[in-house]
């Protein structure tokens, strides 16, 4: 069997000190089996990057023995740096490599986050797959005002209280802990001092101020030069190649061009083929042109991977179930949209439409992520109302909290699937857009997406069905059922909208 491979990366608040650094190195590196990577520092930033992988047990003990060893020697009310930061040990995200899924990573987030308020008296929150409300995805929105302004808000407002550990913060502040797809930190250098430049050149291309999806980004003087400090969070829907010539353009605008780039951290190898495709115009190019990937190919194969979602699927437990299985195979038709999407783009054949693909493109990732949690998310759904169920009854008090929190579990479980077939609607609706103007040779794969999502309707369907019979509330349940009723008859006129695609494109 193939091993379990988690790859962490640590931000920690110190640039500075390298004698710092190496004991947290080593604390990391004290765990038995954990293999670093890469270490990268930044005094202007004052903020060291560290990578190293493992398994899922290894990497959550190397990930708590460096949040440790960074309380002891940082002190945040002492800290000065370019990088906005909450806490000595600000941002802990795991990246899933082989073996393991996404939501395998958000256990560990929660697990390690949940450690870490307990045993070290740190406020941690959780961010991108792992967040617990949808304002705490973007870790920016964690960050808002840094340590000085969280060291106030964290005792008076609700809204900024942690997920795990003390509503105060220490000198060691808070850290933010969640699971992530692979990201590229890098910064672009300007010919110029003047920060300005490169603070218009950040809004401009990050998507929170109108550029692209799936970029953040920061003006920043470091060095003596104005940086575009970036992390590009899903190279696939948007590639480097297109930032770095969007910031080259926006900066021949002020009269400075682009001085040098760099990378913190590592880079997938695929990304780096990307912007080396996009630059050579290398059109018929395909990754198994490269040396070492035919080199890696030809070796002899691992046997599969271990503990996929359909082997906890067929464990015989309770969760995950139906309703998982059903945001999984929504998923998978998002997915298929993405495909058909990409394989327009890029084709003179279908010029005319490829804006529309790019669009059509993003929102389907979208749809492919949120299905992707939605899997997590209705186990956990369920998983609540069987807690909830098992409240003790003796006395009339206890009766009536525990009717309550089987009430309450029941509309958890029920917004779930119901959630599920609002995109999944949405997804139809994308496959209709592909089957009718999409690459003409991929028209059957998106009615095989069709098929899916037919499949995830009918099953989240059987399940807000199922949780409407439960609930008390017979006024909410009506109205499950009458929009589920509505979006059948929406997703049924998608449906047909790509069977006819399919009937005169396949001929």
């Amino acid at each position: 069997m193939s091993a379990k491979l988690v790859e962490c990366i640590p931000n920690f608040s110190e640039g500075r000190r390298p004698e710092v650094v190496d004991a947290i190195v080593s604390a990391i590196q004290s765990i038995e089996d954990v293999r670093l990577l890469d270490r990268s520092s930044d005094s202007d930033h004052n903020r060291s990057v560290i990578t190293f992988v493992g398994t899922p047990d290894v990497v959550v003990e190397a990930a708590f023995a460096g949040i440790r060893e960074a309380a002891q020697h940082i002190n945040l009310d002492a800290h000065q740096g370019a990088h906005p930061r909450i806490g000595a040990t600000d941002v802990v995200p795991f990246v899933p490599l082989s073996g393991v899924t996404l939501e395998d990573c958000v256990l560990l987030a929660r697990q390690l986050g949940k450690r870490v308020g307990e045993e070290l008296g740190i406020p941690v929150y959780l961010y991108e797959a792992a967040a617990t409300r949808p304002d705490r995805t973007n870790l920016e929105n964690i960050r808002r005002g840094e340590y000085e302004a969280l060291k106030d808000a964290i005792t008076t407002d609700p809204n900024r209280a942690p997920d795990y550990g003390p509503a105060r913060l220490g000198s060691a502040g808070a850290t933010v802990i969640g699971a992530r797809a692979p990201l590229i930190a890098f910064n672009v250098y300007l010919t110029t001092d003047d920060v300005s430049i490169a603070k218009k050149i950040a809004a401009a291309v990050r998507h929170s101020s109108g550029g692209f999806h799936h970029v953040k980004g920061l003006g920043l003087l470091v060095d003596g030069r104005a940086q575009v400090s970036m992390n590009l969070t899903d190279y696939t829907r948007t590639p480097i190649a297109r930032v770095v010539e969007t910031i080259r353009r926006e900066a021949q605008r002020y009269g400075v061009a682009v001085h040098h780039s760099e990378l913190v951290g590592l880079i997938p190898q695929a990304a780096l083929v990307d912007a080396a495709r996009w630059y050579l115009q290398l059109d018929q190019f395909t990754p198994d042109q490269v040396l070492e990937t035919r080199l890696f190919a030809a070796a002899p194969p691992v046997s599969a991977q271990p503990d996929t979602f359909l082997d906890q699927l067929a464990a015989g437990t309770a969760t995950p179930g139906g309703g998982s299985a059903a945001a999984y195979a929504g998923a998978m038709a998002a997915a298929l949209v993405s495909m058909v999407a990409r394989l327009t783009v890029g084709k003179k054949k279908y010029a005319d439409v490829e804006a529309q693909m790019y669009e059509i493109m993003q929102q389907a990732d979208d749809h492919h992520r949120s299905l992707e949690a939605a899997v997590v998310g209705d186990a956990q759904a369920f998983n609540a109302v069987m807690d909830a169920y098992k409240l003790p009854k003796e006395t009339e008090a206890q009766q009536a909290a525990r009717a309550e929190a089987v009430e309450r579990a029941t509309h958890g479980a029920a917004a779930v699937p119901l959630a599920v077939i609002r995109q999944v609607v949405q997804v139809l609706e994308l496959l209709a857009a592909v089957a009718e103007r999409g690459n003409t040779n991929a028209v059957t794969d998106a009615a095989s997406g069709a098929a899916m999502a037919r499949a995830a309707l009918t099953a989240a369907a059987l399940n807000v069905r199922a949780n409407a019979r439960s609930a008390s509330d017979r006024a909410a349940a009506e109205s499950w059922l009458v929009e589920v009723t509505a979006l059948e008859a929406q997703a049924a006129a998608a449906d047909q909208r790509v069977q006819a695609a399919l009937a005169q494109r396949s001929t």
